[in-house]
């Protein structure tokens, strides 16, 4: 399956398991490596010195390609880059930010970068900012999310039309059907979340990881955009947010409300009530908790096999 993504990462597959916070460590990075996708570390979650253990357990863990993403409105960002380039890491996902800002520095180090965008006018200033290929990710998209609330089946084929980079599908895909589509559409590979949130080696908590395998359609909803839209499982806390919205409250009492390591609680410590629960739509599709192996072959199997029944 060799096209500009798997040529631009040196992958089996142009399957990226994304770097998701409380979730993606070197376990599910290295397993997704090994299996021929790219996996990658959510440094999002981590403080620096915990980024550098993770990358070299990784590196330890997998001699195959492995990415970091790096969530730029997070403090210690200098730290978190410094680190990066000082073990060695060849490849970098950036989002919530200006491309502008990291590219270059990035890029003079050898450093593969790629930006997550949720619309075409980011998509052309990430192209603009010199990054290697964009994901394009549309809201039914688990975590924080585009202000647009463009899908990524509308979302797809406006990019392509408009930019040169390479472009990798991301939101509301989860198996190799939905892989096949948004390669029809015009993607050149998939990033894939949620379902590599439910496996073995994610480090999510299990009481999490089952709440994903129960999620039906509907039980996820976009909230919290006045903050940062954010993509919630249903719970009480999710309530509370919708119950306070009702007063029509000021951006500090949403700020209140929220706290502080509302999602570590709910998906790194498995408090199902209280703590904030990230996951996308295509969480109805999800069924068991399995290797991340497993998952990605069964992906691409389907991915052939669909592929050769329709004839494309």
């Amino acid at each position: 399956m060799q096209n500009r993504i798997t040529k631009l990462f040196n992958i089996q597959y142009p399957i990226v398991q994304g770097g998701m916070i409380w979730v993606s460590g070197w376990k599910l990075a290295s397993a997704v490596s090994n299996a021929g996708g790219l996996g990658l570390i959510g440094a999002g979650s981590m403080y620096p010195e915990v980024l550098r253990e993770h990358i070299q357990k990784c590196k330890k863990a997998t001699d195959k390609p492995f990415g970091v993403n790096v969530p730029m409105l997070y403090p210690d960002i200098k730290k978190i880059m410094d680190i990066i380039v000082e073990e060695g890491v060849k490849i970098v996902f950036t989002s919530a930010g200006n491309p502008k800002t990291w590219t270059s520095f990035l890029k003079e180090k050898g450093i593969t970068v790629v930006h997550v965008v949720s619309s075409v006018k980011f998509a052309l200033k990430a192209e603009a900012a010199g990054v290697d290929a964009v994901v394009c990710e549309g809201f039914e998209a688990g975590g924080h999310n585009g202000r647009e609330e463009t899908t990524t089946f509308t979302l797809i084929p406006m990019v392509k039309e408009q930019v040169k980079i390479p472009v990798i599908a991301a939101g509301g895909i989860g198996s190799g059907r939905g892989m096949l589509a948004a390669m029809v559409l015009g993607a050149d590979g998939v990033q894939i979340g949620s379902r590599f949130a439910a496996t073995v080696e994610s480090s999510a908590h299990d009481n999490f990881k089952k709440t994903i395998v129960e999620v039906k359609d509907g039980g996820t909803q976009l909230t919290l955009k006045e903050l940062a839209p954010v993509r919630l499982v249903k719970n009480k806390f999710f309530q509370e947010v919708q119950e306070l919205y009702q007063q029509n409250p000021t951006i500090e009492e949403l700020k209140e409300l929220l706290g502080r390591a509302r999602a570590k609680r709910g998906m790194f410590e498995g408090n199902l009530d209280d703590g904030e629960l990230e996951i996308g739509q295509v969480a109805g599709l999800i069924h068991e908790i399995k290797p991340a192996q497993e998952v990605l072959e069964a992906i691409i199997e389907e991915y052939q096999q669909v592929k050769k029944e329709q004839l494309f």
